[in-house]
């Protein structure tokens, strides 16, 4: 069973920056996609990015191309979501997520989720 820990959320104002963290607890998921989902106040869970294992191929939802980068460090298990340029509608309860497969559209593991809260 994999468990994925996030860390790194918080407040920020409009045009801010915030870095989030996810920890996967086993080695095999190196071998995976990890990623990030978000579920803004009273609305659907949504895809926001995800890379795959050797780096080479990354995914973003439109909302939030050119403001978040997705990194990965397989050598600490961690994925990392950098967020540049924040916006109130940013604001949401963020899940890391991992899957065996290269960027499938659903995902076997989630963390309990961060919250991003961003004032105007």
């Amino acid at each position: 069973q994999v468990q994925l820990a996030e860390s790194g959320g918080g407040m920020v104002q409009a045009g801010g920056s915030l870095r989030l963290s996810c920890a996967a607890s086993i080695r095999t998921f190196n071998s995976g996609t990890m990623g990030w989902f978000r579920q803004p106040p009273g609305k659907e869970r949504e895809f926001v990015a995800a890379i795959t294992s050797s780096g080479g191929r990354t995914a973003y939802a439109n909302s939030v191309k050119g403001r978040f980068t997705v990194s990965r460090d397989n050598a600490k298990r961690t994925v990392i979501l950098q967020m540049n340029g924040l916006k109130p509608e940013d604001t949401a309860i963020y899940y890391c997520v991992a899957d065996q497969r290269a960027l499938p559209r659903t995902y076997d593991y989630w963390g309990l989720g961060t919250q991003v809260t961003v004032s105007s």
